[in-house]
Order: structure tokens, then C-alpha cells, then sequence
């Protein structure tokens, strides 16, 4: 029988040699030692650092804010380091640093694997995220009727409380299901909104990519496209989706082909202003119905996190119901849901904005990719290839900004408003260095304007239709995932149906 020993130890030692030696000297000598280390530093020890990073990059980022605020520190990840900033000094300077040095595209095509999860198209040509920024947004306040309805719809078939008894219910999984439908109504239209399947298939195809995007991060690049063919599953999610979007995107597109873009039945949806923004050689069906299941994945997850966060501080704090049902009670006077009913509403934007703060704010925002070597302003040295962001949560719980910042004041923001000249400012879609949940600059979340409009009409129907309290007395606890900040995703809350005045 063939001996492959001493092959298999020559392979062994040409990958030491082209690999792994390199890599250490490169590592030794690197100026990015210079920036302080949050956890194990050593060039091996810091791979211990980066799996306690899984569990505990929470507490290593506070930590890390709090002994070199207004300057750099590090933390480990498997194959790089992770720079974070803090202060607003470097924020601004953090925000205004061009694409070729920090780039956002590159950040998220590394963070989720795009090229695996999502497509080269998606990686590459990223044009519906214009088509969030502009006509989704600019159509936001024509299409809310739409919006309302489905909430009530949604509410009416996942939520069935009665007046005279506590009904209790899977909180993340209720409101996931309520959130696809409502934001498909607006993507997709009636009846597809409110097919089973299709909803099934954007909350499932949500938690494969999250799934699949961590675990390919954990090997190195050159052996992410093998282990790709083991834990991604693109043709198969978009055929299943194509089965519903198909029959759809192929009649505009002949229709547009017909009678062009000026079409006076031409439905004010998704479909047509994702036509509006694709290019020429990517205006076929596959490729926009990957965008739709892109864009869902974007909508889906923070919007459900967000709301089970707001439900479970709502349950916690119950104090706060009838001063926000006698807001709405003077907003929506004649039964006014419109988008600009829900610019009035301050107190429940406040409530929305102070759950988001202390309770749904990822460790980390503005995650940017190091395009070339750059020096900050502090005299940091961050070469080439590491990932550099904002503190996120920790500039949240700053007493220097927020005073008593882990007590929750869900009117904390609409207090603010109430002083001369600040109508304006604070508001939950508020960008600035004291406020990073949608991060800044020019590639600032483009769908905020849509999820926070989503999630004030849908607290506004809780609050108008239900009693909410928690089950067990305690606000379920978070879940951290590396920086990510999840609800619990298992905890029941108890609904009850409000008798109508």
C-alpha cells in the first residue's frame, strides 16, 4: 500500500512555509501593535481573544470606550483586527474619509459574505440600494394607507387576543411574521404580501445568510468558496422565489417594453422603481428577484429586532401606555394614519429612540473596510484590511451625553425637543455623533425613514388595540452575537384585547 506520509508532511510544510511564516512576520511587525488590544494581543493568544469577541465583544468594547475614549483601540477577530473609534472629534473624522481609504461597500461584502449569500450581481452592482434612498422613501407617505392596512390585517391574524383573557405569544416570531407582511405589502402588493410561502421563504432566507455569512468568516478567503458549496444555497432560495416574483416581474417587463416607463397603470411599487435604477444587462428576472430578497433581508430582520425590543421595554415599563394613547388620541384625530400624522407623534418617537438606545444598540456601527494604510488623527496606524467602526452602544450609555444612561426615560428625547429652537432635532431617523443606531454620512441607513415610520404605526396599534405585559416579571434578556445585539428570540408576552372606548 502506497505511503502518502511523507507527501502529506511536504504539503504540511510548503503551506508553513507560503502561509502561515509570512503571515507571523507580517503580524510581528505590523504599526497596527501600536493601538491598544482589548482582550489577548499575542499573535496566537488573540485568537482566544477572538473566540471570547463571539460571546463578549459587548463587554470588551465598553471597556475598551471607557479606558481610550477620544482615541483607538482593538479588538481580535479571527483573521484581522477590528479597530474601534470614539470621541466626536474622530467620529466626524471617521464619517468624512473617502471610499478608496474606508469603504462601506467592501465592509459589507466582507461581514456577509455577499458574493456567497447575496451573488455577484448583488456584490457588485448594488443599484437597489438607490432605489431605497429615493423612491421607496419619496413614496412612503402615497403608499401608507397600504402600510396601515396590513398592520391591522396582520395584527388582527397574529395576534387574536380577547377582552376577558390574557393571550400569550412567541414574541420574535410573531412580530417577524407581521413584519414581512407589512413590508411586502409595500414591496410587492396584494395578494403576494400575504402568501404563506413567500413569507416563509424572506424570513428563512434572512437566517441563512446571517447563518452562512458567520460561519464562512471563520475560515480564511482562499477556502471560502469550497466550504460556500457546503452552507449557501442562492440558485435554490431564488428559483423558490422566482415561482412567486416571476410571473409578476415578467409582465412589466414586457409591458414596459410595450409602452415604455410612462405606463398610466404602471402599479407605484417596488418592482417598478428597482426597473427604474437596474441596468441594462441586469433587467432580468433572476437578477430582480434577488434585489427583492436582498431588500426584505434589510427590512426584515432590524425592523423585527427593533419591535420585539420596543414590545418588551412597553411590557417593562407600563407606565408610559395612557400618556402615549392620549398622543394618538390627539394626533389621529378622524382616524388620521398618515406619514405625516406620524411625524407629530414625539412621544412615541422618543419611546421608539430610548428602546433603540438602551436596549437595541449593536456594540458596533459604521463598520468600514481599510482600503489602504491610513493615520488618524489621534496618530493611529490602521494598516490595510482590517475592519474599523464606531462604538456604537457604548456612545449611547455615555453620561457625558445621556444623563443617567441606564435608566430607561422613554421620554427622555421628546423632553429635549420641548426646548427653543430642538422641534426638530432628536428625532429616531436623527443622525449626528451623539446618535449612531442608523449610522452617518453618506452611507447612512437609506431605509430608516421606512422602519421608523413601520414601527411607529405598528406601536400605535398596539398601544390603540392592546394591553402588553411581560410573562414571568422580567424583561427577557439580550442575546449577544460578536457585536450584534439580539432579542430574545424564545420569551412569551401576554396580549390582551383593549375594550374600544
Amino acid at each position: 500500500m502506497l505511503d502518502l506520509s511523507p507527501t502529506i508532511w511536504a504539503l504540511v510544510g510548503l503551506f508553513l512555509v507560503v502561509y502561515c511564516i509570512p503571515s507571523y512576520i507580517r503580524a510581528v511587525r505590523s504599526p497596527i501593535n501600536r493601538i491598544p488590544t482589548i482582550g489577548p494581543s499575542g499573535v496566537f493568544a488573540s485568537y482566544y481573544g477572538a473566540l471570547k469577541a463571539l460571546w463578549s465583544s459587548n463587554e470588551m468594547i465598553q471597556e475598551g470606550y471607557e479606558k481610550y475614549y477620544g482615541g483607538t483601540f482593538k479588538i481580535p477577530m479571527m483573521d484581522r483586527w477590528s479597530v474601534v473609534v470614539s470621541g466626536p472629534e474622530l467620529y466626524d473624522e471617521f464619517r468624512r474619509r473617502p471610499d478608496d481609504e474606508l469603504s462601506f461597500h467592501e465592509a459589507t461584502n466582507e461581514t456577509l459574505q455577499m458574493e456567497f449569500t447575496f451573488g455577484k450581481g448583488v456584490k457588485e452592482v448594488p443599484y437597489h440600494t438607490g432605489t431605497i434612498r429615493t423612491p421607496l422613501t419619496r413614496n412612503l407617505a402615497n403608499r401608507f394607507p397600504d402600510i396601515q392596512d396590513e398592520i391591522a390585517a396582520s395584527f388582527a391574524e397574529h395576534v387574536p387576543a380577547k377582552e376577558d383573557e390574557w393571550l400569550s405569544l412567541p414574541t420574535y416570531d410573531t412580530i417577524l411574521q407581521i413584519v414581512v407582511r407589512t413590508s411586502n405589502r409595500l414591496f410587492v402588493g396584494l395578494p403576494l404580501c400575504r402568501n404563506p410561502d413567500f413569507g416563509k421563504l424572506n424570513i428563512g432566507y434572512t437566517r441563512e445568510v446571517f447563518k452562512a455569512a458567520f460561519i464562512l468568516q471563520q475560515f480564511p478567503a482562499f477556502l471560502r468558496p469550497f466550504f460556500a458549496k457546503l452552507f449557501t444555497n442562492i440558485d435554490t432560495n431564488v428559483n423558490r422565489a422566482i415561482r412567486h416574483l416571476g410571473p409578476m416581474i415578467e409582465e412589466r417587463l414586457a409591458r414596459e417594453k410595450q409602452l415604455g416607463s410612462e405606463d398610466p397603470e404602471r402599479p407605484n411599487d417596488l418592482i417598478s422603481w428597482l426597473l427604474d435604477y437596474a441596468t441594462p444587462g441586469l433587467r432580468t428576472v433572476y437578477d430582480l428577484t434577488t434585489r427583492v430578497l436582498t431588500i426584505n433581508f434589510a427590512a426584515i430582520h432590524t425592523t423585527s429586532m427593533t419591535f420585539t425590543h420596543i414590545l418588551y421595554d412597553l411590557a417593562s415599563h407600563p407606565e408610559y401606555a395612557e400618556p402615549l394613547r392620549q398622543e394618538l388620541a390627539t394626533v389621529l384625530v378622524g382616524d388620521d394614519w398618515s406619514k405625516v400624522a406620524m411625524t407629530k407623534l414625539r412621544k412615541l418617537d422618543s419611546f421608539i429612540k430610548e428602546s433603540q438606545r438602551l436596549s437595541g444598540s449593536n456594540a458596533l456601527i459604521m463598520t468600514r473596510l481599510v482600503m489602504k494604510d491610513i493615520t488618524l488623527s489621534d496618530g493611529s496606524v490602521v494598516p490595510k484590511g482590517n475592519f474599523i467602526s464606531i462604538a456604537s452602544r457604548a456612545l449611547h450609555l455615555d453620561e457625558r451625553i445621556y444623563p443617567d444612561p441606564n435608566e430607561f426615560q422613554g421620554f427622555r428625547f421628546s423632553d429635549m425637543r420641548d426646548g427653543e429652537g430642538e422641534g426638530t432635532k432628536h428625532q429616531a431617523v436623527t443622525l449626528g455623533s451623539d446618535w449612531t443606531t442608523f449610522g452617518g454620512g453618506r452611507h447612512a441607513c437609506p431605509g430608516r425613514f421606512f422602519a421608523v415610520n413601520e414601527v411607529k404605526a405598528m406601536l400605535a396599534y398596539v398601544l390603540l388595540n392592546y394591553d402588553v405585559k411581560l410573562k414571568g416579571g422580567e424583561r427577557p434578556k439580550t442575546t449577544w452575537l460578536g457585536p450584534i445585539n439580539i432579542p430574545n428570540q424564545t420569551a412569551h408576552l401576554l396580549f390582551r384585547k383593549r375594550k374600544q372606548q
